[in-house]
């Protein structure tokens, strides 16, 4: 059985969510962002005991079929943004949505434009932009090295989205010294 978890979008979360189910003695195989494996079914209790926990934790437990598809395609953009899996990155994320959770992409940009009012596409751009602007504040990469992780065509193609985002271009945004990040599950919002 699985359980689809709304604003679990890192690691820590993770370590969050397997301490609630624990505390709880929720028996689950595995806990990955968005979603948790249960190796028996919750009873009424265990379900409204970790719908609270979790509630006042930050997160939310998901009953609708389409807020769970939403929270699974966020999960999984995150997931290839953050990838380092170049066999991944070089794939095309239609394709991979599609295989990983089983529905035909067609629905799956339809339902998420309709839930979150942004295309899929508008969101992995927010995405990849988060991501760019956590590499440039590491200081550890070059722009071309980015560019190039971040699967952009081209260092102008990365700085034309990153100033059309945040208004800054990325070398501007390196030198204000104010890394003004979103936490993953409030981009787009």
């Amino acid at each position: 059985m699985e359980l689809f978890v709304k604003n679990m979008v890192c690691d820590r979360c993770i370590m969050m969510v397997k301490q609630r189910l624990t505390a709880l003695a929720i028996d689950y195989s595995t806990v990955e962002l968005g979603e948790i494996k249960l190796n028996t079914p919750l009873t009424n209790q265990q379900f409204l005991s970790l719908k609270d926990d979790l509630h006042v934790l930050g997160f939310e437990l998901l009953d609708d079929r389409k807020a769970s598809i939403v929270t699974q395609i966020k999960s999984c953009i995150i997931k290839y943004i953050h990838c380092d899996d170049d066999a991944v990155m070089n794939k095309k994320l239609s394709v991979l949505l599609s295989e990983k959770l089983g529905i035909d992409y067609n629905y799956l940009s339809a339902l998420f434009s309709s839930v979150e009012g942004i295309t899929i596409e508008k969101y992995v751009i927010l995405q990849r932009i988060e991501r760019a602007k956590e590499l440039l504040a590491y200081n550890e990469l070059s722009l071309n090295e980015i560019a190039d992780k971040l699967c952009y065509s081209s260092v102008q193609h990365l700085s034309q989205q990153f100033k059309k985002v945040t208004g800054l271009t990325p070398s501007q945004y390196k030198q204000s010294k104010e890394f003004g990040r979103k936490p993953l599950d409030q981009v787009g919002s």
